[in-house]
């Protein structure tokens, strides 16, 4: 059901809010309300990013701001508590006016995301900061635990916050939710959630985010391969002999380990990070870059794997579990929770058919780097020689997404003054030096400027979602035990045998190590 047409009855405010708009809007008034307003995400992401924009002049005029959330403060509480934050995740030195002005438009609406009461006291505090003005626009942000997102979605139908009954978009305007991710725990939760959000919002409404779509690198992937015509035509079978893509960290599970004990690394990086950087590495060029083709253009990716059943997933996966895992804090002491995952895809279409795609991730290992390696095949006859005591590596393209973000380009060169034995040198382009003046924003910054501005490209449609629980549900109900591995290495040495198997092994052009990652 849409937004524009619930079939939720709305209730009356309980008590009058107390705190006048600021200022007089010129233009439709645009609200976005943070539901877990005080939590973690809201203090070292949210706010920071959105005070962020507003410096830059990419927010809506007079955006107002409403933070929901358990605790019983006022708006000058929230306002005291919200600045703390931006003071020490964001860039609030030097900026002191400029928060003032923006913290005219930060309110807070004290309320149980489970209590259809405190909804419509939300509800009567929107209206009231709107003025009555129409049509008014309204984000709303789940930074909440995700057994609250049917709820909090029912309770936004119900009280009519979605979207009143008989009216539609030029009336009263846009309505959009923004949910944070794991969308579901597998399969069957994740459509039963699908099912639950769309009684209230239609799919175009819903901005399903995975952070990783916003850091800048991600989308300079794009921008790589469709607008360089020397390395989009070697993109496919014929030149590529595998891909492989790492996303390591060297951090423990620290004080997650109760949450990830329930989750582990396959919901937490694999289902949606990793497989989402897959389909932007073989996804077909979109007609254009608008949200429909892209999307349209990585389901089909999902949609290609091969499947292979349980039997199939324990033959090309490795799990792994850091040593000392089982002594952390809230982790049951005979869990088998993964740490590691290593995974062989296979992408079954005419461009990638038999090119291996491997998919590494895991906790306490040997450096924080994340990298997609495009290694092409070997030349079909070889007239040079490596340095005696070397070997000749085939030429690599890396693309390096995080902390040193760049690019790197591996090729053959002749040895001065040694006859014409060839060694392996890196071409390489950072974005630290060759874009000295210009910081690379937080992820949340584009994502929250894109779904205020109704741009869903960067984010997650519903059918995404399903097919990416598809592929990873087998590896879910696997009974091995994962291998142990020794913290700060690169996880268990079964993960080099799943790549020798097939003649290859782990890369690496972007980390402090600078190759081998093994």
């Amino acid at each position: 059901m849409s937004a524009d047409s619930t079939d939720g009855l709305s209730t009356e405010p309980t008590t009058e809010p107390t705190t006048e708009p600021t200022t007089e809007p010129t233009t439709e008034p645009t609200t976005l309300v943070i539901f877990g307003g005080t939590g973690d995400l809201a203090r070292r992401k949210l706010l920071p990013a959105l005070f962020q924009l507003g410096c830059k002049d990419r927010l809506p005029e007079n955006l107002k701001i409403i933070g929901f959330a358990r605790q019983n403060l006022t708006d000058d509480n929230y306002r005291d508590l919200m600045g703390d934050s931006v003071r020490e995740f964001g860039s609030l030195a030097h900026r002191t006016d400029e928060w003032a002005m923006f913290a005219k438009n930060i309110f807070f609406v004290p309320g149980d995301l489970d209590s259809p009461g405190d909804y419509a006291k939300l509800k009567s505090r929107l209206e009231f900061l709107e003025e009555g003005r129409q049509p008014a626009n309204r984000l709303f942000y789940l930074s909440v635990a995700p057994r609250f997102f049917g709820p909090a979605v029912a309770n936004l139908g119900s009280s009519g916050l979605a979207g009143e009954p008989g009216l539609g978009r030029v009336e009263q305007g846009w309505r959009r939710a923004v949910i944070e991710k794991p969308f579901g725990r597998d399969l069957d939760s994740a459509q039963a959630l699908n099912e639950s959000v769309g009684r209230v919002f239609d799919e175009s409404q819903v901005y399903r985010i995975d952070h990783y779509l916003g850091k800048e690198t991600v989308q300079n992937l794009l921008v790589f391969r469709f607008s360089n015509t020397i390395f989009e035509p070697l993109w496919n079978r014929n030149y590529v002999d595998n891909i492989q893509i790492t996303a390591s960290e060297e951090v423990s599970v620290g004080d997650r380990a109760g949450y990830y004990d329930q989750s582990g690394v396959i919901r937490d990086m694999v289902q949606n990070h990793l497989l989402q950087l897959l389909t932007m590495v073989a996804m077909e060029p979109p007609n254009a870059m608008d949200a429909n083709s892209l999307r349209n253009h990585k389901i089909e990716v999902l949609r290609a794997i091969r499947r292979g059943g349980p039997e199939g997933a324990a033959r090309n996966t490795v799990l792994g579990q850091y040593k000392g895992y089982l002594d952390e804090t809230g982790v049951d002491p005979g869990s088998s929770t993964p740490t590691f995952a290593a995974l062989r895809l296979y992408v079954d279409n005419w461009r990638w058919q038999g090119v291996p795609f491997y998919l590494r991730t895991g906790k306490s290992m040997a450096e924080k780097v994340t990298e997609i390696v495009i290694q092409f095949k070997r030349p079909p006859h070889m007239m040079f020689s490596a340095a005696p005591g070397d070997e000749l590596s085939p030429n690599s393209l890396a693309l390096c997404l995080q902390p040193d973000e760049g690019v790197h380009l591996r090729f053959g060169v002749k040895i001065p003054d040694q006859g014409m034995f060839m060694d392996s040198k890196d071409m390489s382009f950072h974005y630290d030096s060759a874009f000295k003046d210009q910081d690379i924003p937080e992820a949340y910054e584009r994502l929250l400027q894109d779904a205020l501005e109704g741009d869903a490209s960067l984010f997650i449609r519903s059918d995404h979602i399903e097919q990416a629980w598809r592929i990873v549900e087998p590896l879910l109900d696997s009974k091995n035990r994962p291998h142990p591995y020794e913290p700060g290495t690169w996880g268990p040495e079964a993960a080099d045998r799943l790549l020798a198997e097939n003649g290859h092994k782990w890369l690496g052009l972007c980390g402090a190590e600078d190759e081998g990652h093994a």
